[in-house]
Formats: structure tokens, sequence, C-alpha cells
């Protein structure tokens, strides 16, 4: 079953969040269980923000999130992070192509 993540996050540092972002690209290329991420931004909030991670599966997930450079990548978003970041898991029950 699909898995999805949302992490919801407050920063005045998106060009840094975005580095961050790109090394974690590179350093996991090959090894990721992500297969696709939204970058979104609260249009009312310019500085809030909302990833959305697709996996495979719960388990995917659990594996790209034990990967050394996830969780190096993950230190260094949340020091960039004005408050802490709200981690939504859900299950992925229905998927439509509208």
């Amino acid at each position: 079953m699909k898995f999805v993540q949302i992490i919801e996050y407050e920063t005045t540092r998106p060009a840094e969040m975005e580095a961050v972002f790109n090394e974690w690209l590179t350093a996991t290329e090959g090894k990721r269980t992500a297969s696709r991420e939204l970058h979104t931004q609260d249009k009312d909030n310019p500085g809030r923000f909302m990833d959305i991670v697709e996996f495979p599966s719960y388990e995917a997930a659990m594996v790209n999130n034990d990967l050394p450079a996830t969780q190096r990548v993950a230190a260094q978003f949340q020091q960039l992070c004005t408050s802490e970041p709200h981690f939504h898991d859900l299950q992925v029950l229905r998927e439509e192509s509208l």
C-alpha cells in the first residue's frame, strides 16, 4: 500500500533549505526509496512550506529514513526551521488520476 508523508515546516531560509534538499538528492541517488516529492509554499503565509513525499509503502519509507544521508540532512533541515517541523504519515487508501 502506498505511503505519503507530509512534512510541514516554517523557515526564513528557503534558499538554504533548497540547497540541503539538493544535497540529499545527490547523496541518495540510487539508494532512496521515495518515488515522488512535491515542494509547496503556503500562498497566505510565505514562510510556511509543506513537502509531500510519496513512497511505494511504509516499509520503503522506513528504509529511506534509515539512510545515513537522510539522517544527516534531516538534522540540517531541522536547524533551518523556525519551529519544530510536523510530520503527517498517511496510508494511501485510494488514488485516482483526475
